[in-house]
């Protein structure tokens, strides 16, 4: 589109091309005779027009400033791209990391329902038939929720696969985020304030398009102007009739039209073109709301994903795994209720699968906010511990 631009610019700038006309003036109608009147003559000519004012000249810079929006363009573009497979890949990731740790839990519950079976069985710790039926149900949810995310999984790979090609998606995927994904929230005022966010491409591209309607606003001042035209002609005439030799003519001359009626038609464009011009304007205010809720919005998401990260890590997930621990202790000792030690251990399977969707959810929002915020004033930041368990 860049190069199209560019060459419409050059087309832009040139003049018109020649026209040329060719005729018979003053035939006799009677005869159609060549020789029979003075004024009968074969023409040629060539005219030229001259496009009014600097039209020309804002024609090729509409166009220039046109294409120079193409660069802007294409760095929103990467930019998008880099954040669609961003998302992409921690869904893959994500789907991943929830298999092998179900996977990985899958022989507690195994030992669970060998347990039940065993005491059952033997009758020394009060088990019962419908602690064997629960282990076993138990068993078989959790090959479903295999099933789900395994299916999740392929999807996922499917649409990476779109991005980066069906085979790369074929290679294994990382157990541990990249650490630039976890990285520490920037500061909120220096990244989401509007000097910050003139520099983002979509911004930079939406200028320049202003630039091109300004310049359609000096176009529609050239109409004002007249429009010129030269013109030259050659009349060749034929020899009399008594044989004498006749001068042949030539004619030049100049034309222009005369903008002198400019309320229905020049000055109605002046101001449609003024209004798009404004409209434009109020349009890239628009926009710069909009990128600067969004990246607020984000940053808020991942102070929220932040505090929920730290309370399943130091907090959550300790308690979860000791009451697990301890309902399973008190069964085993014939203190405890063998549905209170299964339902203890799926909690803190859930609270494990979930930690793994907040740290993939909030990587997400990071890949967002970098979007929104693409070439703002950079900060020093840390990162957060790289820990997936």
């Amino acid at each position: 589109m860049q190069e199209a631009l560019i060459e419409e610019s050059y087309a832009e700038g040139a003049l018109p091309d020649p026209r040329v006309t060719l005729g018979a003036a003053n035939l006799p109608t009677d005869t159609f005779d060549t020789r029979q009147e003075a004024m009968t003559q074969a023409t040629i000519g060539f005219s030229q027009r001259i496009p009014r004012g600097d039209s020309r000249q804002l024609a090729s810079e509409q166009k220039t400033r046109m294409a120079e929006v193409q660069p802007f363009r294409r760095e929103n573009r990467r930019e998008q791209v880099t954040e669609r497979v961003t998302h992409l890949w921690l869904e893959l990731w994500r789907s991943q990391e929830s298999i092998r740790l179900i996977e990985s839990n899958r022989g507690l519950f195994e030992q669970l329902s060998d347990v039940a079976e065993a005491g059952y069985t033997s009758a020394t710790m009060g088990s019962r038939q419908q602690d064997i039926i629960r282990a076993s149900l138990e068993l078989t949810r959790l090959e479903d929720r295999l099933a789900a995310l395994n299916t999740q999984l392929a999807s996922s790979r499917e649409s990476l696969g779109e991005w980066i090609g069906a085979e790369a998606t074929q290679l294994p995927v990382t157990r541990q985020i990249p650490p630039g994904l976890l990285a520490e929230i920037p500061n909120r005022e220096t990244e989401t304030d509007v000097n910050g966010l003139i520099r983002h491409p979509s911004i930079r591209a939406t200028d320049q398009l202003i630039d091109a309607q300004a310049i359609d606003v000096d176009l529609a001042r050239q109409a004002y102007k007249p429009e010129w035209s030269v013109f030259a002609q050659y009349g060749y005439r034929d020899r009399a009739p008594n044989g004498q030799d006749r001068a042949d003519l030539f004619s030049v001359g100049i034309g222009f039209d005369l903008p002198i009626f400019t309320g229905n038609r020049q000055d109605r464009k002046l101001r449609s073109s003024t209004a798009r011009l404004e409209a434009a304007r109020s349009e890239r205010i628009l926009q710069m709301r909009e990128l600067q809720a969004r990246a607020r919005a984000a940053l808020a998401r991942i102070e929220q994903l932040d505090d929920r990260i730290r309370l399943y890590r130091q907090t959550l997930l300790p308690q979860m795994e000791e009451q697990a621990s301890a309902a399973l202790t008190a069964y085993n000792n014939d203190d405890g209720d063998f549905a209170e030690a299964v339902r203890a251990r799926i909690d803190e399977l859930n609270a494990r699968v979930e930690l793994i969707q907040i740290v993939a959810e909030r990587a997400k929002n990071l890949a967002s906010f970098r979007y929104l915020t693409a070439h703002s004033p950079e900060t020093t930041s840390s990162s957060l511990p790289n820990d997936q368990d």
